[in-house]
C-alpha cells in the first residue's frame, strides 16, 4: 500500500545504467541514508552511483512518519540505561550534526517545516518516565522543557517539548537530494544487489543487472544485504500510520506518547491542504496474529477525537533495533573497511539516517568525526548483552509458534488471508490475493526461519529477522537476498 508521501510526492526517475565500473563509491539503497551519503560524497568530488532495487523511497523512508527530531518519546533515558554514556553523548552530537547538515541541504525548499517535538504521557507511570527523560536530556545538553501539549485534543498526565525540530515530506526530501546528487555528477540506477565482496583494491557488487565495481560500497538498506551476522543481532519492528482529512483543529506540534497505547501525531500540507498523520501501533515483524486490529484501533482512536475524520491513506514501515538501541555505523566485518553499513535506527530514521551519512562520508574522505569514531568503537554493556539474549530467546519461541501452525495440510484461504501447512515433509505457505491462490515455501531463505502471514500488508513476514515477501514469494525487504521458493498450489 502506498503511503501518503509516496502518493503525493514527486516522481523520481532512475538513470540509465551506463558504465558499471570506475566508481569511487557504490551506494546500495535510495532512501534517506543512501541519498544523503551519496550527495555528501559527490559534493566532495567522489564519483558515486546509487543502486536501488525498486524505486526511490520504496521502503522505510517512503513509509516513515518523517519527524526530524532528537526528542522521540522517552528513548534518551532508556538508551542511557543500555549503553555507555560516552556513546550516548556521541549519538546526540552526531544526530545534531546530521540534522544540521540535512536541513542545510533542504534550505529554500518546502520539504521541511519547523515544528516543536513533544513527548506526552497518558498515565502516571508515563509521567514518571517523562521526568526521567527530562533529566536525561539535561545531562546530554538538550534544551528540553516541560509543556507542549496545549494543542493536543486529549488529556495528558505530562508533556515535554524540544523546539526547532522539523517535520518532513520524505519523498520531497528524496527528490531534493536526487537533484543535488545529479548536479554533482552522480546517478541512481535500478539494480538489486545480491552480494557485495572485496576484490583487489575495491569492491564488487553482484546484482540482477550485472556486476558493478567501486572503490568502496555503502549498504544503506535498513537491513544490509547480505549481512547475515549483522541481522542476527537486530530485532525488526513494523509500525502503522494513516492520514486523514478533518475540519477539526489540528495539533501544531509533532507529538509522540511514552506509554501505551503508542500514539504519534503530526500534520502535513498536501496541495495546500493540511491533513492529520497519526501512527504508533506496531509489533515485532512476523509475530502478531492479525495487524489489521492495530490499524483498526488507531482508526477508532482518531475518529473519537476527530469525528469527521476521513482516512485517505494507510501504510506501514519497518525499523531495526540494536541491543543498546544505538545505531550501528561502520565497516562490515572482514571487508577491510571497504564495505560500510548503517542500520539499527529504532524508528529514529530521519535524524539517524542523516547522522549515518555524515559519519560514512567523513570516514571515506579520511575525516571521520570524533563522535562517529566513539559510536562505532563502543563496547556492549552487560545490560545490552542481556537484551540480546532476550531477543534470541524470543526468536526461538516465535519459530516454535510458526512451526506449530504448520503441522496440518493447508486449506485454501479466503480472499486476503494466508495459512501455513505441511505437505509431506515440506512446510508451505498458501495465500489468496485478488482471487489468485499461490503456494510458496514457508521457510525464509535467509537462515531457514518460518514465515507468517501479515493480513494488513498481504505479505509473508519472516518471524526471525524481518525479511518480507509478496504472495508470489518475491522479496520485498529485509536481510534476505533471495525470494521464497514458488510451489504449485494444490486445489
Amino acid at each position: 500500500m502506498s503511503s501518503l508521501w509516496q502518493a503525493t510526492g514527486p516522481t523520481i526517475a532512475l538513470d540509465p545504467a551506463g558504465d558499471r565500473d570506475g566508481f569511487d563509491v557504490a551506494v546500495v539503497g535510495a532512501g534517506i541514508t543512501g541519498l544523503t551519503s551519496a550527495v555528501l560524497l559527490a559534493a566532495a568530488g567522489a564519483r558515486v552511483v546509487v543502486l536501488e532495487a525498486r524505486e526511490v523511497g520504496a521502503v522505510a523512508t517512503g513509509g516513515t512518519t518523517a519527524k526530524l527530531s532528537l526528542l522521540q518519546s522517552d528513548r534518551l533515558h532508556r538508551i542511557l540505561g543500555l549503553a555507555r554514556r560516552d556513546a550516548v553523548r556521541a549519538f546526540v552530537d552526531g544526530s545534531l550534526e546530521g540534522i544540521r547538515q540535512l536541513r542545510a541541504l533542504l534550505v529554500d525548499t518546502d520539504a521541511a517545516q519547523s515544528r516543536s517535538a513533544v513527548s506526552f504521557a497518558f498515565t502516571a507511570e508515563g509521567a514518571e518516565s517523562l521526568e526521567r527523560e527530562l533529566v536525561a536530556a539535561a545531562e546530554l545538553g538538550l534544551p528540553v522543557e516541560r509543556g507542549g501539549a496545549e494543542s493536543l485534543p486529549f488529556e495528558t498526565t505530562g508533556a515535554l517539548q524540544l523546539a526547532d525540530q522539523a517535520q518532513l515530506h520524505p519523498m520531497a526530501v528524496l527528490g531534493v537530494l536526487a537533484d543535488q546528487l545529479r548536479a554533482h555528477g552522480g546517478t541512481i540506477v535500478r539494480a538489486s544487489v545480491r552480494r557485495a565482496r572485496v576484490k583487489g583494491r575495491g569492491v564488487e557488487l553482484e546484482t540482477d543487472a550485472g556486476t558493478w565495481t567501486a572503490g568502496s560500497a555503502v549498504l544503506a538498506t535498513g537491513a544490509p544485504v547480505p549481512a547475515r551476522g549483522t541481522s542476527a543481532l537486530l530485532s525488526a519492528h513494523r509500525s502503522y500510520a494513516s492520514s486523514y482529512r478533518t475540519s477539526g483543529p489540528l495539533p501544531t506540534v509533532m507529538a509522540l506518547s511514552v506509554d501505551s497505547p503508542g500514539r504519534s501525531l503530526r500534520t502535513a500540507t498536501i496541495a495546500g491542504e493540511e491533513v492529520l498523520v497519526a501512527g504508533g501501533p506496531g509489533h515485532t515483524v512476523g509475530r502478531h496474529p492479525d495487524p489489521r486490529r492495530l490499524v483498526a484501533e488507531l482508526d477508532g482512536w482518531v475518529r473519537e477525537l476527530w469525528p469527521d475524520a476521513e482516512r485517505t491513506h494507510t501504510w506501514s514501515a519497518q525499523d531495526y533495533r540494536t541491543p543498546d538501541r544505538l545505531p550501528w555505523i561502520g565497516a562490515r566485518p572482514g571487508s577491510r573497511g571497504r564495505v560500510l553499513l548503517a542500520t539499527g535506527f529504532d524508528k529514529w530514521g530521519m535524524s539517524s539516517g542523516a547522522m549515518s551519512a555524515v559519519a560514512i562520508a567523513g570516514r571515506l574522505s579520511g575525516e571521520e568525526p570524533e563522535w562517529a569514531r566513539t559510536l562505532r568503537r563502543r563496547a556492549a554493556t552487560p545490560v545490552a548483552v542481556g537484551t540480546l539474549a532476550g531477543t534470541v530467546a524470543a526468536t526461538a519461541r516465535a519459530q516454535v509458534v510458526a512451526t506449530a501452525e504448520s503441522l496440518a495440510p493447508p486449506t485454501t484461504p479466503a480472499e486476503g488471508e494466508g495459512v501455513l501447512g505441511r505437505r509431506g515433509a515440506r512446510l508451505v505457505a498458501v495465500s489468496t490475493v485478488n482471487g489468485e491462490t499461490r503456494e510458496v515455501s514457508a521457510v525464509c531463505p535467509h537462515v531457514g526461519a518460518r514465515v507468517r502471514w501479515n493480513a494488513q500488508e498481504r505479505s509473508w513476514d519472516c518471524s526471525a529477522h524481518g525479511s518480507r515477501f509478496a504472495p508470489d514469494g518475491s522479496r520485498l525487504e529485509g536481510p534476505t537476498a533471495c525470494p521464497l521458493r514458488q510451489l504449485t498450489a494444490e486445489r
